[in-house]
């Protein structure tokens, strides 16, 4: 089975309510029908849906400003602010916004998780979900990633991280995101995570201070758990291609055969991503946020109704493993 069937298949089991932040959209709300249809998770729309799309009769639609919610809302947010002098007016206007209903849903436990983003910034998709879900208690880092379906075998998968979050981590930070990447990556497909620390230079080709950062970083990783499989530093081809790996990291314990992709910083993994999905021709799902209290995930604003149909089977997953 492909992995991307087996998370539909466990999204199914779980069948999680997931709130969707853009029913207004056409896209999100057909693939909210087709969820919905197909038994991957219970939905909440927020926002009327088009005329066009005909939704099953089991999908709640939320209007925020006319829901009896938005009063308690109010009020819990602008007590969780507190701190940044926030008050029940503005705490209301915030509310009554669809992407911070959203999340605010999440926090009360009312669904288990919010997809938005295929209308909204990334930017101000992430900060509903920073801001009011907030971060776990046990995550030191709240990070992203996308789930890579790589070309020619839909059983390969593949995680890049950090794409879309994180912007220069430190050798701490790239540690902390790593191992979350290794733990989002079993998560999702029930495989031992192959982690490569990612880098221009291989096993000590180089010797500069980037260089030195990602090799303190891999150390970091094997210090925080023993039994993690990563290497650091190595260039792409010798953690992805078994050929090269022979030739430029022999005794790397990955072989060529790396399934998550640890990039030095946001440049090189967002330029990363879209090179392997607009050239390389694979499918990615994302940006996907590791580290949050409850899931809250971010579209693309050029997605399609099967990347949406993907991130909801994602964030339920994601909800069933909390």
């Amino acid at each position: 089975m492909a992995i991307l069937e087996r998370i539909y298949e466990t999204a199914k089991q779980a069948r999680k309510t997931i709130v969707l932040s853009e029913g207004w959209d056409e896209r999100v709300a057909t693939a909210a029908s087709r969820a919905v249809k197909d038994g991957l998770c219970d939905i909440i729309l927020i926002g009327r849906p088009p005329d066009t799309v005909a939704l099953p009769g089991e999908i709640e639609v939320i209007q925020p400003d006319e829901s009896g919610h938005l009063a308690a809302f109010a009020d819990s947010y602008a007590d969780q602010r507190k701190h940044k002098n926030l008050t029940v007016e503005q705490a209301r206007r915030d509310m009554a916004t669809p992407l911070g209903f959203s999340a605010m849903m999440v926090r009360q436990g009312l669904a288990d998780g919010t997809v938005g983003g295929a209308v909204h910034t990334t930017a101000d998709t992430v900060r509903a979900a920073l801001q009011i879900v907030g971060r776990a208690a046990n995550a030191s880092l709240v990070s992203s990633f996308f789930l890579m379906i790589l070309p020619g075998d839909p059983k390969r998968i593949a995680i890049f991280s950090d794409c879309a979050l994180v912007s220069s981590p430190g050798a701490e930070q790239l540690a902390q995101i790593a191992l979350a990447s290794g733990s989002s990556f079993e998560m999702l497909t029930a495989e031992k995570a192959r982690i490569a620390m990612l880098c221009y230079s291989t096993l000590g080709s180089a010797h500069t201070e980037e260089v030195k950062k990602v090799r303190r970083a891999t150390a970091l990783v094997r210090e925080l758990d023993p039994d993690v499989m990563v290497e650091g530093e190595i260039q792409f081809d010798a953690a992805y291609h078994p050929e090269t790996a022979d030739k430029k990291a022999s005794g790397s314990s990955l072989q060529g055969d790396a399934n998550v992709f640890i990039f030095p910083d946001l440049h090189a993994g967002n330029i990363g991503y879209k090179i392997a999905h607009r050239v390389g021709g694979a499918e990615a799902i994302g940006p996907i946020l590791q580290g949050l209290a409850a899931p809250a995930n971010d579209l693309s604003r050029g997605c399609s109704i099967d990347d949406i149909y993907a991130m909801l089977a994602v964030t339920a997953v994601q909800a069933n493993n909390g």
